[in-house]
């Protein structure tokens, strides 16, 4: 059941609402005035409030502005007697989901209301599904180079500076990554990722670009590159060291001018991106080889953050562990398995030359494979 606030000066109005709002099957609680209403706000989760705007203490739009920042998302339709245009354009500016004239119209201000508990289930699933991605995200251990990571993420992620993330297959690059935007101001715009090594090079340059129709043979239309998607944003270019020079070299532009010209055309095109690139590969060597760009290097590097190996945080495996077995037992709707001591400690005595994800898929194999305990039997048979 939906619930509902009524906060209004006028008690005859809020009687009015109630005898509304409780006939439609909505649970109703009503406040005199602002303060009253914003400390019903802290107490209690309210899809929707009904607000006037004229109010002794603290107006209503006061209240919008104070509500917003207890963080329910409670959904506010601001009710006045002053229908001006005025009014109506600062609530909305204020982040209110309608505006409606007293005395109100019965049909239109209970479609509204139904428009504004639909928003507020999105909002609340929305919440809900950014605290389990970021679950899925955690960078999970304990050890002093993992301790280290996740230092500079957090002194990172605050910044606009361009971060190169380095570390071997597996590690968790692009989890560092994810936790950089996730942790930024730029959480609620798109992190836009594109595997550099994944991409044919003829056309990598149209897949970060964008084309023009016409551009090239099979060109049908025109394509909006992954700058252009990321614009507000965060672009994650994982495994850099293998673009093309060619690609590099408009990369390079981009980042220095925070433009781009999509393949085929000659419009230049504003964007605003943050950018966070990774590689397995030793970029210093690769300059000295003639494969990496120099001057691309050290824009991308502003911030370094290196991911150690699982070989180098064995004291982390454990924790890994629980938390796969736990992971995969709410993907699979089944009930969390246990690691024996002894499995544990030939866990972390093995070399995992593929790091966490390699970890994580011996995990998998072991909950498919063995009973509700899995022992030392287990691990050297499947791992």
């Amino acid at each position: 059941m939906a619930r509902l606030i009524i906060i209004d000066d006028e008690k005859s109005i809020r009687d009015a609402l109630r005898d509304i709002l409780e006939y439609e099957g909505y649970e109703v609680d009503e406040a005199k005035d602002g303060e009253e209403g914003l400390e019903l706000i802290r107490q209690n989760s309210y899809d929707v409030a009904l607000c006037d705007i004229k109010m002794p203490k603290m107006d209503g739009l006061e209240l919008l502005l104070k509500a917003a920042d207890v963080g329910k998302g409670t959904q506010f339709i601001m009710i006045s007697a002053y229908g001006n245009v005025e009014n109506a354009v600062e609530a909305t500016k204020r982040g209110a989901f309608d505006f409606i004239i007293k005395p109100p119209d019965l049909n239109r201000l209970l479609v509204t209301v139904r428009n504004a508990i639909e928003k507020a289930k999105l909002v609340m699933e929305t919440k809900t599904l950014k605290r389990r991605i970021y679950k899925l995200n955690e960078i999970v251990g304990d050890s002093d180079p993992i301790r280290r990571v996740k230092d500079t993420i957090d002194r990172v992620a605050p910044t606009e500076a361009r971060v190169l993330i380095t570390g071997a297959n597996g590690s968790g690059k692009e989890m560092v990554a994810k936790q950089i935007h996730e942790k930024g101001s730029r959480s609620a715009m798109p992190l836009i990722e594109v595997n550099c090594a994944a991409i044919p090079s003829e056309l990598i340059e149209s897949e970060l670009f964008g084309h023009e129709k016409g551009a090239f043979t099979g060109a049908s239309a025109r394509r909006t590159g992954k700058f252009e998607q990321a614009d507000g944003g965060t672009l994650f270019l994982d495994e850099i060291g293998d673009m093309s020079l060619s690609a590099q070299a408009k990369v390079l532009r981009a980042l220095q001018e925070s433009k781009i010209t999509r393949v085929g055309g000659d419009k230049e095109i504003k964007i605003n991106v943050r950018v966070i690139a990774a590689t397995n590969k030793d970029l210093r060597k690769e300059i000295q080889e003639g494969t990496f760009r120099e001057d691309l290097f050290h824009r991308l590097s502003v911030i370094r953050i290196h991911v150690p190996p699982l070989a180098d945080r064995r004291e982390d495996i454990p924790l890994l562990a629980d938390k796969f077995l736990h992971d995969i037992a709410e993907e699979y709707g089944a009930q969390t398995k246990e690691i024996t001591p002894d499995a544990m400690a030939y866990l972390q005595s093995l070399p995992w030359t593929g790091n966490v994800r390699e970890l994580r898929n011996v995990v998998e194999r072991l909950v498919i494979l063995c009973g509700d305990e899995i022992s030392r039997n287990d691990v050297e048979m499947y791992a």
